[in-house]
């Protein structure tokens, strides 16, 4: 029985009930809302859709973002390489100076 239950199939249905009735269950306890003209909008609250003027440019972001991620992957491989493994790591290490360079060739 345990292993029937454990099967992926059964337990996603079984989940998917129990999500279902903590729903209903919690909707049962809720205050009920006030009906409005805008309580369906995009914002909740019925808040007006406001334009923004502003649009933040990434542009700066961007390669420090990917600096990081590149030395974070590279820590990893070369951290979490098995002991006999070289050339990998090596070449995820040479990648990762590259991919640097390029970064910061200006």
């Amino acid at each position: 029985m345990t292993n029937f239950v454990l099967a992926p199939p059964i337990a996603v249905l079984l989940l998917v009930f129990v999500g279902l009735g903590l729903s209903y269950f919690s909707a049962t306890l809720a205050a009920p809302g006030r009906q409005s003209d805008r309580k369906l909008e995009a914002y909740s609250c019925g808040q007006r859709n406001v334009t923004h003027n502003v649009s933040p440019d990434y542009g700066q972001f961007f390669p420090f973002a990917f600096f990081f991620t590149i030395m974070h992957v590279l820590v990893l491989i070369v951290a979490t390489a098995p002991k006999g493994a070289l050339t990998l790591p090596l070449l995820y290490v040479a990648a990762g100076v590259l991919a640097l360079l390029i970064i910061f060739r200006n």
